[in-house]
């Protein structure tokens, strides 16, 4: 699959026409504000998309990821990785996450980290095809108002 990995910045026209469309895919529940909010706040805190374009189809898959410090060490953090349905099983996300990689070993980044629910095996066995090790559980809570 021949497809071209472009970053978009907060300006880009194509972050709610394309993107979107693309996660709220993935986060059944993902609210246009939800969304302006993740952007919004999340650029301020490091975040970055990738995007995957093939020809004219547009953003047919998307990495949202961030470079942090840990006390683990330098870590590239994906937050998200998401290919159109349509689009799957054909290298679209194993290229995002190729890239992803490569740019944070450019960053100095120790390890590639990322969540995944409990219920997505078919991201789990992608993921270990991709040579990522299950490392850690991650617990939640909801928090009330104040």
């Amino acid at each position: 699959m021949n497809v071209t990995l472009r970053e978009i910045t907060a300006n880009d026209p194509s972050l709610e026409a394309d993107l979107y469309p693309l996660l709220a895919a993935l986060r059944p529940g993902l609210s246009v504000d939800t969304f302006d909010t993740l952007l919004t706040e999340g650029r301020e805190q490091g975040l970055r998309v990738l995007v995957a374009d093939q020809g004219a189809d547009r953003c047919i898959g998307a990495a949202l990821y961030r470079i942090v410090a840990t006390s683990r060490g330098r870590v590239t953090f994906l937050d998200d990785l998401v290919t159109n349905p349509a689009r799957r099983s054909k290298g679209v996300g194993a290229a995002l996450l190729a890239e992803v990689e490569r740019r944070g070993r450019a960053a100095g980044c120790e390890r590639l980290e990322l969540d995944s629910g409990v219920n997505n095996q078919g991201s789990h066995r992608f993921y270990h095809r991709h040579g990522l090790h299950i490392l850690a559980l991650h617990f939640a809570k909801e928090l009330e108002s104040a």
